[in-house]
């Protein structure tokens, strides 16, 4: 007997280690997993969290490659997920660290039909990021329609402390180098996000209006890992260093 979209969403808020969904569940599509997700969210909502944002997962070829998928997905943001930089990242199950370039909206972004360049007006700054993601499948093993339903794996984000228009940066050529424990492990261009992170913005704007939903003022929009995550272990610092964005740094507890 395969699981049901509420007991889905509770298994996976537990906060425990589990099987991947698929394997209990293998006919479960992409579709039924967002329906999971949107469950998982009435519940955070129910305890007390607010929406702050969505993110997208995906994005680029590095954690496509990674993860053995060919799909960008989206994820919800809420205040529980808000890591002040210098706060030791919490322990969790499968932590692993990913640089992004991060937008916070002073307009809202209703699809369908948002191009890049309308995505791009409704955009009041951009930041440099971190994302922690945390899969709670066993072995780090899944399938996509087992991350879209455990919410892109969202743990943590920390926003850069410069926010700048983004008319004054070429975000398709703003760097970001990945550091662990003082030795860069990887770098990328913001083009490796959908060739643009506009075209994520887009893209997040329009699957929301595809439900009715849209992206509201002062929102945060995580646009996808620009390099491959790397693990973070207890007692490990990681850092992204961006071009005019500066740097963050984060420490494993």
């Amino acid at each position: 007997m395969s699981l049901d979209v509420r007991e889905a969403a509770e298994a996976l808020l537990s906060g425990e280690e589990r099987e991947p969904l698929t394997d209990e569940w293998p006919d479960l599509d992409v579709e039924t997993a967002y329906a999971i997700q949107a469950e998982a969210l009435r519940l955070r909502r129910a305890r007390g969290e607010t929406v702050v944002g969505v993110k997208l997962g995906m994005t680029s070829r590095a954690m496509q490659r990674s993860m053995g998928v060919d799909t960008p997905l989206l994820a919800w943001l809420t205040d529980a997920m808000v890591l002040p930089a210098g706060v030791p990242v919490p322990s969790l199950i499968h932590p692993r660290a990913e640089p992004e370039l991060v937008f916070v909206l002073g307009k809202r972004l209703a699809g369908p039909g948002v191009t890049a360049a309308t995505a791009m007006a409704a955009v009041d700054r951009v930041h440099g990021g971190i994302e922690i993601i945390d899969s709670r499948y066993r072995d780090y093993r899944f399938e996509l329609p087992d991350a879209v339903a455990d919410n892109g794996f969202s743990a943590y984000f920390t926003l850069g402390p410069i926010g700048v228009d983004p008319s004054t940066v070429d975000l398709s050529l703003e760097a970001a180098l990945l550091e662990v424990d003082g030795a860069i492990v990887d770098t990328a261009t913001g083009a490796a996000v959908q060739g643009h992170p506009a075209e994520a913005l887009a893209l997040a704007a329009n699957a929301l209006g595809a439900r009715g939903l849209a992206l509201e003022p002062g929102w945060i929009v995580l646009t996808g890992g620009m390099t491959d995550a790397v693990e973070l272990h207890p007692g490990s610092r990681v850092a992204a260093h961006f071009s005019h964005l500066g740097s963050i740094t984060l420490a494993g507890s």
